[in-house]
């Protein structure tokens, strides 16, 4: 049985600042570049039967330079739609609400874009699981995407509650694997790098 490869994209600008990276299409950093490039190596020993990335830019960069030829590129691995808090940080956020915010427990607000719920964001995830898991059958999956998406898309895998992300830092230009043990989906690698 394969495992799905979750990729987040390598470095940008605002995923080094922690700027919310939702619907601004963002290219890469060089550094992002270099984290994408290293990860050629460990994943270059799986026998992918298929490579689905977001649309935007900086996941099919990495996906390029990591050597992962895409077969799909697939709009419900888009990042979370963050609404009013697009390009904003966390502390940026709470300090505008006068409180500690998380998109974990507080989620979107209407903005320029309406913003999405984390049971949205799931039901995109559930998709591409449903989408994927008849292939496992055959290889591995890769999935080439952002943090947020998944994270989430890691909970629903693992039969949890989209909330349950907030477990699941992933860092930029890291990937993941989730598979099974004795038959139960199980978190088998995670924050690999090159």
């Amino acid at each position: 049985m394969g495992e799905i490869v979750v990729v987040r994209h390598g470095q940008t600008e605002w995923s080094l600042s922690g700027q919310h990276t939702g619907v601004t299409d963002l290219p890469l950093l060089p550094e992002g570049e270099t984290q994408a490039r290293a990860l050629r190596g460990p994943l270059a020993g799986r026998s992918f039967v298929e490579v689905r990335v977001s649309p935007r830019e900086r996941a099919r960069r990495t996906a390029e330079l990591a050597g992962l030829a895409t077969d799909t590129v697939d709009p419900d691995l888009v990042e979370v739609d963050y609404g009013r808090w697009e390009g904003r940080t966390t502390p940026e956020i709470s300090a505008e609400l006068g409180r500690t915010w998380s998109l974990w427990t507080d989620g979107t607000e209407p903005g320029d874009t309406p913003g999405e719920t984390l049971d949205e964001v799931a039901a995109r995830c559930d998709r591409v699981l449903d989408r994927v898991r008849p292939l496992l059958a055959d290889g591995d999956v890769a999935l080439v995407a952002h943090g947020h998406v998944l994270r989430i898309l890691t909970a629903r895998w693992l039969r949890l509650e989209p909330t349950a992300g907030a477990l699941f830092a992933l860092h930029a230009g890291s990937f993941g694997t989730l598979g099974h043990e004795h038959d139960r989906p199980a978190l088998t690698g995670w924050n690999q790098a090159g």
